[in-house]
């Protein structure tokens, strides 16, 4: 054989086993167009493979059975399928096929008997359209039987059963009768808690813990709330909730639960940055369990250029602990205000009790006292104040990190008595409202108003922590931190009775972490409510969605003033 002949041997070989090792094509063909029975017919006949011309001929009669079964799996019993090969390279499977007129329920009896057809949470999801008239799909009689089983075994129903499932279809009548009759037997209960495991607390407060009462009706949704809420208090490393029903007792199943005790001390440091304040270090020190009811303590630094402060708090939990505790707080601020000149030196102690009541508002009652020693220009003062106080805190949020629909409001009001280790008579408030909303998944609108005011008998005695400034990344952008605020006759910023701040942000996501923004401020600090002259300025940025949060970096021109452009950046939650 010459080298010619082995080349062309060789050559025909390569292009023969090409040929073979193409994907053979599948085509199905509905007329007239049903684009799910197409899809089902995909589905069952699947991937055609490596085949050339003489196997799909051999595949033929398999791919119409499995076409007639995808066909009657969404009640088309009298479709006409035919097949055929394409010999072209790649070769291919047609599948053609007139469905014809589908299958339709007739008698349909769905029922639920025994204490679950009484339980109204016990329901068919109105996904599962199995109502006479509607076409017969096997797929939907399954899920019914399925959510049926599911809902049992979340609701306790261990001992349930189906006495009847029946599906009689008459093709060629064209109808279908369905009949699911499920007794449910008796609703299992949850028993005693019993806690093992490193566990240095009393038995009382892990019971408080517990988001349900001993013999409460079965509920796997309640093991679950339990296992969150112990990951949650934050003193363990590791929860692990049982609840067999084989264990059960009279039909009620023992709750055993192993914990394993985190380290009872932990330190962070952290770095950051933002136009406010410039770059920031901060450091805190927790003590996560100090005695055996749970008590907790802990201290906290933040130093930057314009603001260093101290603060020190203990815990005491309360019922229920995971969201109700008193603590005592107390804390040392040091702060340069509006400019180099003014200064205030804050200390503050008090008790705050936090709850969460039960329409979902977070409730902080407070009585704080404070002494500050201040500087606003020329003018210098001491404040000593003791204020009793009331904050109120919702928010609703798909997302606690980077949420795509929510909103935030924030209510806070305080104040003092002359008289009563107070200087002065003052009434402190403050408004937050944020609200976001996404449409099409890439545009996002995000709306923030505030508001705040301060009364008292004599401005002059009011301390500078209880006035308001405005400007800055969380104001009004486009104008320096703390930049808005009346003057005094030499021209130094003092602070205001009140202030007024608004925002509207659109974004547009570029990327999956990426988005485009632009923005419009408006805002300011005032001494009188007929809020003349608002300050407005306008922007556009970038975010990026980090694994700890938003970042934002926007450019910001004013509108009312002369300057450029300022640039600003800051990260967090938007709501």
């Amino acid at each position: 054989m010459t080298l010619l002949t082995k080349f062309c041997a060789a050559f025909a070989l390569l292009l023969l086993s090409s040929s073979i090792l193409a994907e053979a094509r599948l085509l199905v063909r509905v007329e007239p167009a049903n684009k799910a029975l197409k899809e089902n017919v995909e589905g069952y006949v699947g991937s055609l493979g490596e085949r050339d011309v003489e196997s799909l001929q051999r595949l033929q009669r398999v791919a119409e059975g499995q076409a007639e079964k995808a066909a009657q799996a969404l009640g088309y019993y009298q479709a006409q399928i035919s097949t055929e090969v394409d010999e072209a390279d790649p070769p291919g499977l047609i599948i053609r096929i007139i469905p014809g007129e589908p299958v339709r329920l007739r008698d349909v009896t769905l029922r639920v008997e025994g204490p679950a057809g009484e339980l109204q949470a016990f329901r068919l999801p109105k996904r599962v359209r199995l109502t006479s008239g509607e076409v017969l799909n096997h797929g939907r009689y399954e899920d019914a039987k399925r959510h049926i089983l599911n809902q049992a075994a979340r609701y306790g129903f261990f001992q349930g059963r189906f006495t009847r499932q029946r599906l009689d279809i008459d093709p060629r009548a064209g109808v279908a009768d369905v009949e699911l009759i499920y007794a449910s037997g008796p609703r299992y209960r949850l028993g005693t808690i019993d806690f093992a495991g490193d566990v240095p607390f009393d038995e009382q407060l892990l019971q408080r813990m517990v988001p349900f009462a001993t013999d409460s009706p079965y509920d796997s949704e309640l093991i679950a709330e339990l296992y969150q809420a112990l990951r949650s208090s934050g003193y363990f490393e590791s929860v692990r909730v049982d609840a067999n029903p084989a264990e059960a007792e009279q039909q009620r199943i023992p709750v055993r639960v192993q914990l394993h005790t985190r380290l009872p001390r932990t330190m962070g440091l952290g770095l950051g940055f933002s136009t406010d304040v410039g770059p920031r270090g901060k450091a805190n020190w927790t003590r996560h369990w100090a005695n055996p009811q749970g008590h907790s303590y802990g201290a906290e630094a933040e130093l930057s250029a314009p603001r260093q402060n101290v603060g020190l708090w203990y815990d005491v939990p309360l019922d229920p602990p995971l969201t109700d505790k008193l603590r005592y707080a107390g804390g040392y601020q040091y702060e340069e205000l509006a400019d180099t000149d003014s200064l205030s030196r804050l200390l503050t102690l008090g008790p705050e009790w936090h709850s969460k009541l039960e329409s979902g508002w977070q409730r902080v009652i407070s009585l704080k006292w404070q002494h500050e020693e201040y500087r606003l220009g020329d003018d210098a003062g001491l404040s000593t104040l003791l204020m009793p106080g009331i904050s109120y805190a919702y928010l609703k949020s798909d997302n606690p990190l980077d949420p795509s629909q929510g909103y935030r409001l924030q209510f806070d009001l305080a104040a003092a008595k002359e008289g009563l280790l107070s200087d002065a008579n003052v009434l402190h408030g403050n408004v937050v409202l944020k609200g976001l909303t996404t449409l099409a998944q890439k545009h996002r609108f995000l709306g923030r108003v505030q508001f705040g005011a301060t009364e008292s008998n004599g401005f002059s005695g009011v301390p500078p922590s209880l006035r308001f400034f405005a400007g800055g990344d969380q104001t009004v952008r486009g104008y320096d931190y703390q930049s808005l605020s009346p003057e005094n006759s030499d021209g130094d910023k003092i602070g205001g009775h009140y202030l007024f701040a608004a925002s509207a942000e659109y974004q547009y996501s570029v990327a999956e972490r990426w988005r485009v923004a632009s923005f419009i401020d408006q805002g300011n600090a005032f001494n009188s409510l007929d809020f003349t002259g608002l300050k407005s300025a306008v922007g556009f940025g970038l975010r990026w969605v980090s694994p700890v949060g938003p970042l934002r970096l926007d450019l910001a021109h004013p509108l009312d003033d002369q300057g450029g452009v300022r640039l600003h950046f800051s990260m967090g939650p938007e709501l």
